[in-house]
């Protein structure tokens, strides 16, 4: 296998070409196993951070902010190999952006306008850019949105900012823009071709200076005017500086020069008009590559982490591609540390170290300019802030182990937690084969350890929510039912929807020292392991489905159940109303509930229970409110906000007046292959990693190349 350990060295790669060598092709619905080339013939991994690839992956920012962690180089991808064309200093922040359609939104000599409508365009789908530049003699801020895929989307966008904005424009009118340019001429130096500039920009107009590419290595300064997105417009331009400066000689940029376009960016700092370089890409097919040396690259849109490998900066789709390229065993480094708690047993680390070889081996080039993306679409990937001596040295160990049925590498996916039990193909994708089945993943209740228990609890004005433990205090007695009651410790303690707090989401209540509530029943924390969510109204319901499935939508829920299971007991069909809410595969349940955590789960009616009458016949009935009680006085009606009823081993449930829909499941992911958690627990048990992987993944062998 080819090595690289040095930041010269890596440049052989762009010289060569080398990639992963064969392409994977996804079928929708089940697993895909292609052809794939040896391991041996691997050696560096593509990871897309930014990229517009439609239904694939989608993620798209209007630049990127780098910063070397030593000192670094950038430059274009010429005919013959890698050409370092600017200096990096770990000093500096640099910006760069790609060439394309975007609306140029708005100028002005006065900072502060420029920033308002840059804080207006940033919370919007319209993300700014603002630059500054002389102009007349003065400086001048422009403010940018985009880019944007098509002329026709630029335009849209125009005219949706310039509605959206209308006072803070003040009169003036976005235009969309282009990559049309023409040049004024090429100088010896940055020097000379800023100057050039300057007398352009002293008659009022825009002109930018331009490092482009030559031919032979090393690139040459040029002067550039017109950002257009037609020849007649462009051609107006070079009129306007043609009849200003008629001694200067303007012809029209080939649209397949490749080049830098150098501007000042204002965007980072909306309260200073301190500037940063900004470098924007242009020309069809051109590729920036930010060499980092051996000390990463921090990308501050990506969280401002840090990352090994070089960085390729170009257009796709109309939108900047950002592509991190490393070796792949450095890139496990990460990925490991990112995917598993770097405590973990030895033997859990080496089980996804080569899992996760195995599953990046296995794509190919399944995302066009990338084998894999660095979320969880792929595998989470978090830099080299998420490495670790101990992964590092698990990663060494299996270096070069991946996981093979047939003579042909596995998709070894894997998820966190599989809920005691883990997931069947047919209960996922529809189908799979023979690599994966449904087996025991005891480990999986460790993720419950160390978490706290929450009381389940009813108030005094019949809602029903959940006290963490270590909040409360039991009290003396109980209810006339035989049930506990208790009061909290601290002021203004929070009564939880669900137990887990949750950040987003208003607390139903809050309790003082004092209060007495009803003890209905205890429950773990909701985590990995165990977890509820909910619970949802109807009207809710109805919201999370639309879009998500297959069938009609019912206007209003009445009823909703798990019809059909498969082997592991995960949902493979589920009724509302009594008819079939119709998804593609059994998995896609958990996105058509609001992102549930599994498809490990029952759903409970809190407005219904069911009554085991004397004659020994069942019935369903709806809601709190006018159910017959029967005490020493007589029968009367209930009508609070929550009835609490037992069942014949003394378990309490309250049952609302309005009904809702409640949520409790087991698992985290979709439960395929290795369970994390699971592989952990085996671990502790003293399993070692290749027992682990081989009941995890099926007729499997696993091979060092």
């Amino acid at each position: 296998m080819y090595r690289r350990t040095k930041s010269s060295e890596r440049r052989l790669h762009w010289l060569q070409g080398a990639k992963l060598a064969v392409a994977a092709a996804v079928v929708a619905g089940s697993l895909y196993m292609p052809s794939y080339a040896d391991a041996s013939e691997v050696d560096t991994i593509r990871v897309a951070m930014f990229a517009d690839l439609g239904s694939t992956y989608k993620s798209t920012t209007p630049a990127v902010t780098m910063q070397t962690a030593g000192n670094g180089s950038a430059g274009i991808i010429g005919s013959n190999g890698y050409e370092a064309w600017i200096t990096l200093s770990n000093a500096d922040e640099v910006r760069f952006s790609v060439d394309g359609y975007r609306v140029k939104v708005f100028e002005t000599n006065e900072f502060a306008k420029a920033a308002a409508i840059t804080k207006a365009l940033q919370s919007t789908a319209d993300k700014p850019i603002m630059y500054s530049a002389s102009k007349s003699g003065k400086t001048v801020y422009q403010v940018y949105a985009g880019n944007y895929n098509t002329l026709s989307l630029a335009e849209a966008a125009s005219s949706r900012i310039a509605q959206n904005n209308s006072t803070l424009l003040n009169g003036q009118k976005p235009a969309v823009k282009g990559s049309k340019h023409s040049s004024v001429g090429v100088y010896a130096s940055k020097a000379a071709a800023d100057k050039v500039r300057s007398t352009i920009t002293a008659e009022g107009l825009d002109a930018y200076t331009v490092l482009q590419a030559t031919g032979t290595g090393a690139p040459e300064y040029a002067v550039w005017i017109g950002e257009e997105t037609t020849d007649a417009l462009l051609t107006s331009v070079e009129k306007a500086v043609k009849q200003q400066l008629p001694q200067l000689t303007v012809t029209p940029v080939s649209p397949n020069t490749k080049a830098i376009i150098i501007r000042e960016d204002t965007t980072l700092n909306l309260a200073s008009p301190a500037a940063r370089d900004h470098y924007i890409v242009s020309g069809n097919d051109a590729k920036l590559v930010l060499d980092g040396g051996d000390a990463g690259i921090r990308v501050t849109e990506r969280s401002a982490r840090t990352y090994r490998g070089d960085f390729e900066i170009s257009t796709y789709n109309g939108q900047l591609a950002l592509v991190n390229e490393l070796p792949l065993e450095q890139y496990l480094y990460s990925v490991v540390g990112t995917e598993v708690y770097t405590s973990w047993p030895e033997e859990t680390l080496k089980a996804q170290a080569v899992a996760a070889r195995s599953y990046a081996l296995y794509q190919g080039n399944r995302f066009t300019i990338a084998n894999v993306v660095d979320t969880t679409l792929s595998q989470a990937y978090n830099g080299i802030g998420a490495e670790h001596e101990r992964v590092t040295q698990a990663v060494n160990a299996t270096a070069g182990e991946v996981l093979k049925s047939g003579g042909k590498i596995i998709e070894a996916i894997f998820s966190s937690n599989a809920g005691g039990t883990t997931a069947d193909p047919s209960e996922v994708w529809n189908g799979g084969g023979n690599l994966f089945a449904s087996v025991a993943s005891p480990g999986d209740q460790a993720a419950q350890q160390g978490t706290y228990e929450w009381y389940h609890v009813l108030l005094t004005d019949g809602k029903t929510g959940y006290v963490r433990e270590d909040n409360t205090k039991l009290l003396e007695g109980t209810t006339a039912a035989g049930l506990p009651k208790l009061t909290v410790t601290a002021q203004n303690t929070n009564v939880r929807k669900i137990p887990l707090i949750q950040s987003t989401v208003n607390p139903i209540a809050q309790l003082n020292p004092g209060t007495e509530v009803v003890v209905l029943g205890k429950v773990n924390e909701s985590g990995s392991f165990s977890w509820m969510r909910g619970p949802f109204t109807s009207a809710e319901v109805v919201a999370m489905l639309q879009g998500k499935v297959n069938t009609a939508v019912p206007s209003s829920i009445t009823s909703l159940e798990v019809t059909e299971r498969g082997p592991s007991g995960r949902a493979l069909e589920v009724q509302a109303n009594g008819q079939v809410l119709g998804v593609k595969y059994g998995d896609a349940y958990r996105s058509a509930f609001g992102s549930l955590p599994s498809t490990l789960f029952d759903i409970t009616d809190t407005g219904s229970y069911t009554v085991l009458g004397a004659n020994g016949q069942t019935a369903e009935k709806k809601g709190s409110g006018g159910a017959h009680v029967i005490s020493a006085s007589g029968t009367s009606s209930y009508s609070g906000n929550s009835m609490v009823v037992m069942n014949g081993e003394g378990d309490a449930r309250a049952v609302s007046k309005t009904q809702s829909f409640l949520f409790n499941g087991q698992g985290y992911g979709h439960g395929l292959g290795l369970s994390q958690w699971g592989a952990k627990g085996m671990a502790d048990e003293g399993y070692d990693y290749q027992s682990i992987l081989k009941h995890y993944y099926q007729n499997v062998i696993i091979v060092k190349e």
